[in-house]
């Protein structure tokens, strides 16, 4: 039977010292403004002035007692080594950083509300301790994790994702609130609704999104249908058949592709309009599908992966180059098709840029990039704010929906063809 790994004696010591460089943070200076009502006091406040004083806007009992139940655990833990203490400990810590991290988000948001300040209230007016408490709280809880074996590595990965997900939290809770405007100085709704994404396809005087949601969803399924087909073809070209300035024609494509497409969406405006397609769906399925065409380099090394003995196979019994790629190839290539089909679709489905140029005030034919844009100017912005993030979740829907079904080929397309290409 493995024994189990014993604890790091010599990083287990180190937690009551780190512990204690959290309680003594609250003697530094945690506010560099004055949030007091009194106008003769200090414009400088320690987190013990911020924890004793009944007229301050900032609160930091939670903090506080993350630091003290950090300290009394790590305490408890030199007089009895025990893993469950450690792993209390760490529990403590990472409640602190969530907390402080809390902190920093809605500093800004409560100063402001009050109406206390003259001028804005700015994340650099938060004093060197509460950074220190973070600073702490965060290299404790490696140490932490360390004494008892664990992989620290799985921890940062799980905070970095905790970030990333916080956006996507507060628009899904935006959506669904009842209050108006773009800002609110707390956090979660007070009132939740689904009006906002109701009224997104009732209401289409102002806003017309239901057809700006058909718009994308017509380009990007023809865009994706195209593209896909064109750069499977390609790819195959490039990749079996030898004819004279093949290299040549691999290195232009290469090249092009390097440049980025908005440095020609000017250029490739007028010349929509001069061929009278400006304005128009075509013009952005035909822009999406030339520019998706370039990226055919990983369809060709996923197709160099699969062996040429199939080919020749196959060519003795008489089948020709074209019923090899739809026959033989493209079903032993399922992880790369679904790898071209999802970037073709990605690609209108969430451009801003080229469609902003194209579609000039033509109304109608905005896609819902533009049109939930056109949601944030200043005029609109009060009214349509949690309209616009009801909308936002809703193009995410198909796009989430998408990758969770078909990941797993998604990611073998990508491996398949960098690795071995």
């Amino acid at each position: 039977m493995k024994k189990k790994a014993s604890l790091k004696k010599n990083l287990v010591r180190l937690l009551p010292l780190l512990s204690l460089g959290l309680v003594l943070s609250f003697v530094l200076p945690w506010l560099s403004v004055n949030v007091q009502l009194s106008p003769e006091s200090s414009s400088v406040k320690t987190g013990i002035g911020l924890l004793t004083s009944k007229e301050s806007v900032l609160n930091v009992k939670a903090l506080a007692l993350c630091a003290v139940a950090a300290f009394l655990t790590a305490v408890l833990i030199l007089f009895k080594l025990d893993k469950k203490l450690v792993l209390l400990h760490a529990l403590t810590l990472i409640a602190s950083v969530i907390v402080s991290v809390a902190f920093v988000l809605t500093a800004k948001q409560k100063v402001d509300a009050s109406g206390l300040l003259a001028e804005k209230f700015m994340v650099s007016n938060l004093g060197i301790g509460l950074w220190a408490f973070q600073i702490i709280a965060i290299l404790a809880l490696f140490v932490a994790l360390s004494a008892m074996h664990e992989p620290v590595e799985y921890i940062v990965l799980t905070i970095m994702a905790s970030v990333w997900l916080l956006p996507i939290i507060w628009l899904v809770l935006t959506a669904f609130r009842q209050e108006p405007g773009a800002y609110t100085p707390y956090l979660l709704p007070k009132n939740y609704t689904v009006d906002n994404f109701s009224r997104l396809f009732t209401e289409t005087q102002q806003f017309n999104f239901p057809r700006w949601y058909m718009n994308t969803l017509v380009v990007a399924v023809i865009t994706c249908v195209l593209t896909t087909c064109m750069v499977l073809m390609i790819a195959f070209t490039f990749s079996r058949l030898r004819f004279p300035s093949r290299r040549t024609f691999m290195n232009i494509g290469l090249i092009l592709g390097m440049f980025p497409g908005f440095m020609s969406m000017i250029a490739v405006y007028h010349i929509l309009k001069a061929i009278g397609l400006a304005k128009s769906l075509v013009s952005l399925v035909l822009v999406y599908t030339g520019g998706g065409v370039l990226n055919y380099f990983i369809a060709k090394g996923f197709f160099d992966t699969i062996p040429k003995s199939l080919d020749e196979a196959a060519t003795l019994d008489g089948a020709n180059k074209n019923t090899i790629f739809w026959k033989i190839i493209l079903p032993s290539s399922k992880p790369i098709v679904v790898y071209t089909a999802i970037t073709a679709f990605i690609a209108p489905w969430v451009d801003f840029i080229f469609v902003s140029v194209i579609m000039k005030d033509d109304y109608q034919n905005y896609t819902v990039a533009l049109g939930l844009f056109k949601m944030l100017e200043r005029e609109h912005i009060y009214e349509y704010f949690t309209r616009f993030c009801a909308g936002a979740v809703l193009v995410a829907i198909p796009i989430t929906l998408l990758f969770i079904k078909i990941q797993k080929f998604y990611v073998a397309g990508v491996v398949g063809g960098a690795v071995k290409g």
